[in-house]
């Protein structure tokens, strides 16, 4: 499985003044295979340390977490001479144990010539917490996702044509219709698929999306499961009533969060916390409402907000769509449908780390996305699932703000009119902070 963060490993193992990598990332976004890929690529012996499973070593550290000591051990427990240029030392569901979290900080000041990562599928969701120590400024961060539809492209073995709408997106230039069609029904398989990597994996080797839906089912367990195992007894009914109302919050027109569809006389008090929950495990991703101005996020509206899940085929799964529907554009609900597109967006711009926000003003005009480039221009952004295209909000931002231009993602094909990028479902992931200023 080829993933582009693997290029973020090798410039991170190539820095001079290198410091302890952590990993973010939510279950199953394949945080634990990239890093033994990596090791395996880059390093002649990797020490791995599960903090779930290897209790001796979760002792050993607890007892002293100078680095010294720390390796010391690790070379007796595991038998193996831990040489700084060529070990990596991996310590994985580190959020598991405390002094693993703390080590590393000594590890950054006292021994920084060490190749030391942490993971942690909770990371997020226990460092939030009072309690926990964080070696604040002593660590790197990356945050894994899903495979992105480019990631999705490549491990499909679409390499060219992914090649093609890149320079497609990059120039304004048409694709060639045959191949226009062809992204967009791989595109249509990437809603029902997703990016989890054993779900991808299991969709390449059996061609088949019914056998890799059971790995999304295992997958969407795992979370709940999670949530009871890592939550406060109290507190696992309202986020697991949280996560499970997202696609009848999506399934709205109007798909701001609101808490009355988890229960019945919810408020941000009953079930503020779990939502929380679900954005630092990184379930969840978080668009909130924001007026315009440079940057956005001073002029974000906090109590307003949509929540998207971090993988669209987990939502097509936990929505219950049916999968022949996706494909039928005649049969299909424009609102149930427009549900999965917008979410497919919202994590195509996570994965290129951009913001999420959007825009509603007092005359209910409102736009799906707005994005702040590198440069602090403001780019309005407008989803679509099909080849209609006319939008009031659009126009109506337009008039209002004047911006450089606008960007319209729907099913058309690249194009460029009225100040308006058109860009096709299956380019997205070419939507980047530095991209937003080269129009």
């Amino acid at each position: 499985m080829q993933r582009k963060a693997m290029n973020d490993l090798i410039a991170w193992k190539n820095k001079k003044n290198r410091k302890p990598l952590l990993l973010y990332g939510a279950r199953q976004v394949g945080k634990t295979y990239l890093i033994k890929e990596f090791a395996k690529e880059n390093f002649k012996d990797l020490i791995y340390v599960n903090f779930e499973t290897n209790d001796i070593v979760g002792k050993l550290i607890n007892d002293n977490i100078s680095p010294e000591y720390i390796i010391k051990n690790l070379e007796i427990a595991f038998n193996k001479k831990i040489d700084k240029d060529t070990t990596l030392i991996f310590f994985d569901e580190i959020q598991k144990n405390t002094r693993a979290l703390t080590s590393l900080k000594y590890f950054c000041e006292e021994a920084p010539e060490y190749y030391v990562i942490g993971a942690g599928s909770l990371l997020g969701v226990q460092i939030s917490q009072k309690d926990y120590s964080f070696p604040v400024g002593k660590v790197e961060f990356l945050t894994i996702y899903p495979l992105s539809f480019e990631e999705f492209l490549i491990n499909t073995g679409n390499n060219l044509l992914l090649e093609k709408i890149k320079t497609c997106f990059q120039n304004n230039e048409q694709m060639p219709d045959t191949l226009h069609k062809q992204a967009l029904e791989i595109y249509y398989d990437y809603l029902t698929i997703g990016g989890m990597p054993e779900v991808v994996q299991e969709f390449i080797n059996s061609n088949s999306t019914v056998n890799a839906i059971d790995y999304q089912n295992a997958i969407i367990e795992s979370y709940k499961s999670d949530i009871t195992k890592y939550s406060e007894t109290t507190d696992s009914p309202k986020i697991i009533a949280t996560f499970a109302s997202i696609p009848i919050q999506l399934a709205k027109e109007n798909k701001k969060f609101q808490y009355k569809f988890i229960q019945k006389g919810g408020t941000s008090s009953i079930f503020g916390n779990s939502i929380n929950w679900l954005v630092n495990a990184g379930i969840v991703n978080k668009c909130v409402k924001t007026k315009i101005g440079v940057p956005l996020k001073m002029y974000e509206e906090l109590d307003s907000f949509k929540l998207y899940m971090n993988d669209v085929g987990l939502l097509t799964n936990l929505s219950e769509f049916p999968i022949y529907l996706i494909k039928n554009r005649n049969a299909v609900n424009e609102l149930m449908m427009g549900m999965l597109t917008e979410n497919y967006v919202a994590s195509a711009f996570r994965f290129n780390e951009l913001n999420l926000n959007y825009w509603r003003n007092e005359y209910d005009s409102e736009l799906d996305f707005i994005l702040q480039s590198e440069k602090g221009l403001i780019i309005p952004v407008e989803v679509k699932t099909s080849i209609h295209t006319k939008s009031r909000s659009l126009n109506n931002y337009m008039k209002e703000y004047n911006p450089k231009y606008g960007i319209r993602i729907s099913s058309k094909n690249f194009g460029f009119k009225n100040n308006i990028k058109s860009v096709p479902l299956y380019a997205v992931f070419c939507i980047n902070a530095e991209s937003l200023d080269n129009q």
